[in-house]
């Protein structure tokens, strides 16, 4: 039998103990995971500090796959920068360019228009219906650094779940049958 027949073996010998073992030690990295996720979401002041492009839509400057960290602060938003913002109706957010800022004049507060960099035309047709602007509440970070290709993993696991789930499996049984 090989490989499979020793991963039998060893999960039939596994007592109760092992088990609650492996179980609060799984447990303590997801929970290590979360923790360090919120804080990395009140040190940015993003709501999500860290975003995979989707889309080839700032090529050359970014490609599908990269990582882009986010950090939002108070500083006015100007034209050039690299946003990700939210539309209402839409789960995903979109990494796009400032092109313009309209500053409003009763309020003071500004208002942007995005494009993506190989894209034709401005977002207007990707905002919600009627919308021409977007307003700082759609705004969830802008980009401060980037990683390229490191996302192609979730990429690649949300188009495929097949292996999300293989790949989920092989990570259970690793932490179950392994000793120590």
């Amino acid at each position: 039998m090989g490989w499979i027949g020793e991963t039998i073996d060893s999960i039939k010998s596994l007592q109760i103990r092992q088990v609650l073992t492996q179980a609060v030690s799984l447990g303590m990295i997801v929970t290590s995971a979360l923790i360090i996720w919120k804080a990395l979401m009140c040190i940015t002041g993003s709501e999500s500090p860290v975003v995979v492009v989707l889309s080839g839509s700032m090529e050359p400057g970014f490609k599908r796959g990269d990582i882009l960290f986010l950090h939002m602060s108070k500083d006015p938003i100007r034209a050039g920068e690299i946003v990700v913002f939210n539309v209402d109706g839409r789960e995903i957010p979109i990494v796009h360019r400032v092109i313009k800022v309209h500053e409003r004049e009763d309020t003071g507060e500004v208002d942007v228009l995005t494009k993506g960099d190989n894209n034709y035309g401005d977002d207007r047709l990707l905002y919600a219906h009627g919308q021409l602007w977007l307003q700082r509440h759609h705004i969830m970070g802008r980009a401060v650094g980037f990683l390229p290709y490191v996302g192609w993993v979730t990429i690649i696991m949300t188009e495929k779940p097949i292996i999300k789930y293989i790949l989920i499996g092989a990570l259970g049984l690793l932490v179950i049958t392994s000793k120590d």
